[in-house]
């Protein structure tokens, strides 16, 4: 199934989440950011609204994938959060989103960003994989499910 192991850490799943607008979304996602990988939580939040300029990242269905380039990180890393309840997010199928998946590379990992994202963009079309993921009732619980031993263990 899906495992996103080498890019999510443990501590880079939030479950339950209440973030009322985009921004706030985009600045919790820049703080667990900063909080597993070391990252400055402003620049993430910064480049997240940068790259929402060009057009949405929401790519229907209630997901959403931001993602940007960020010096100082050396490969691909992730947030996931579901959020307790889903905000307006201006995506392409005009529904609410209530799960993301963040992705942050570094500005050189032209190619290893996007494989990151068409990896993430496969598995969140899954509609089974998501619902299960909406399911998730706790931190623990959603990285399972994107971990290898989680997909093993729901399946």
């Amino acid at each position: 199934m899906t495992d996103f192991s080498d890019i999510l850490s443990a501590d880079a799943a939030l479950a339950q989440v209440s973030a009322p607008t985009k921004k706030h979304l985009f600045q919790t996602l820049a703080t667990a950011a900063g909080e597993s990988y070391g990252v400055d939580p402003q620049a993430v939040a910064e480049t997240l609204a940068e790259r929402e300029k060009l057009g949405s990242t929401g790519f229907g269905g209630g997901v959403a994938i931001p993602h940007g380039r960020l010096d100082g990180l050396d490969r691909v890393v992730g947030v996931v959060v579901q959020l307790a309840q889903p905000i307006d997010y201006q995506a392409i199928d005009d529904l609410p989103v209530d799960l993301a998946f963040m992705l942050l590379s570094p500005p050189q990992a032209g190619a290893a960003h996007l494989k990151a994202l068409a990896r993430v963009s496969r598995g969140l079309r899954d509609g089974g994989f998501v619902a299960k993921l909406r399911g998730a009732g706790s931190p623990d619980a959603l990285y399972a499910l994107l971990t290898d031993s989680g997909a093993r263990d729901a399946a």
